[in-house]
């Protein structure tokens, strides 16, 4: 059964778009902190990748959830997909994780329970190997099957990464290579199987994330839904600076330009350029290549200000120019 045939969009590509996100949120930032045994230190403010409250004895909590509809035909491949992307944002933070429970959506009277069952196999199985516990969750019949995981995680409050702390003159590096949008999109449209880009979506960011954290980095993000550009801009704009990439630096996955070259661009991607091409300067750079730079990724790689050994640099941050947050050459 060709799960993605269900669903109006697949993996982070069915986002909410960032602008109309913002809009929604804006009015939940800014009140007095409740009374409580923790000090958030990464909230809402700037639309990070996970809440972190410091607690007592020297201890950051990080917690975060994230689910999607199918991204890929397969049940268990989705498991591990959704899950490797929940994840992410616990290692994004520079924290690891502890426990993660499972959010589940079935249209139970239209797929079969078993195929269920494979997704939350393929789920733990990803949470095994990042050495996280997975205890429960929560399911509820709906007409669109959905998958996703809610993770708790721990890190040193002194060295988490945070998308407000660039600084400029500081390289950014990229851990994963783009593409898996497109791929993903001619997927769901011709039943191709890619498996360069179905490697990528489940190859964990812990590798990365400790090799960030050994050579101090600071601020970092992942690569998710809203792009390249989409994350870099909230970076860029939380931290005050301007973000140049080289885009002839960025590297993609097999067969991700004849994707793009035959039309398998998502609704997702194309409002990820709109909403940041006001605060963009791409002179002589193709449509094209900025549409690739734009992909909304599913479990995407890691977004470092600074540089990370055995991993990519494709630009770096630069005083803040005015009226502007990225400029891609």
């Amino acid at each position: 059964m060709r799960l993605t045939q269900y669903a109006h969009g697949g993996g982070c590509a069915c986002k909410i778009p960032p602008g109309e996100l913002e809009s929604v949120v804006a009015g939940l930032v800014g009140d007095a902190p409740p009374e409580g045994p923790g000090e958030l230190i990464v909230g809402l403010d700037d639309g990070d990748d996970a809440a972190v409250v410091r607690i007592a004895n020297g201890t950051a909590i990080v917690a975060t959830a994230d689910f999607f509809t199918p991204v890929v035909d397969d049940a268990y491949d989705w498991g591990r997909i959704a899950a490797a992307n929940a994840l992410s944002d616990v290692y994004a933070m520079g924290g690891v994780p502890v426990v993660a429970v499972n959010l589940l959506a079935w249209p139970r009277e239209v797929l079969p329970l078993e195929l269920a069952a494979e997704v939350l196999r393929g789920g733990l199985d990803v949470a095994r190997e990042a050495g996280c516990h997975v205890a429960g969750g929560h399911s509820v019949d709906d007409p669109e099957p959905k998958y996703g995981m809610a993770v708790t995680g721990v890190a040193d409050p002194d060295r988490i990464m945070r998308n407000d702390a660039g600084t400029p003159g500081v390289p950014l590096t990229l851990t994963k290579p783009l593409g898996v949008g497109v791929l993903n999109s001619r997927h769901k449209a011709t039943g191709e199987v890619f498996a360069q880009a179905v490697d990528a979506m489940t190859t964990l960011n812990r590798d990365a994330a400790e090799a960030a954290v050994k050579a101090g980095a600071v601020c970092a993000t992942d690569v998710t839904g809203f792009g390249l550009l989409g994350h870099l801009h909230k970076l860029a704009r939380a931290s005050g600076v301007t973000a140049v990439v080289d885009a002839s630096a960025v590297p993609y996955l097999d067969g991700a330009r004849d994707a793009l070259a035959a039309g398998y661009v998502s609704g997702g991607t194309r409002r990820n350029l709109e909403w940041v091409r006001p605060h963009l300067s791409a002179d002589g750079v193709a449509e094209d290549e900025l549409l690739l730079l734009a992909d909304a990724q599913t479990s995407g790689g890691l977004l470092v200000a600074g540089e990370v050994p055995g991993y990519p640099v494709v630009g770096e941050l630069v005083p803040r120019r005015e009226g502007c947050t990225l400029i891609v050459r």
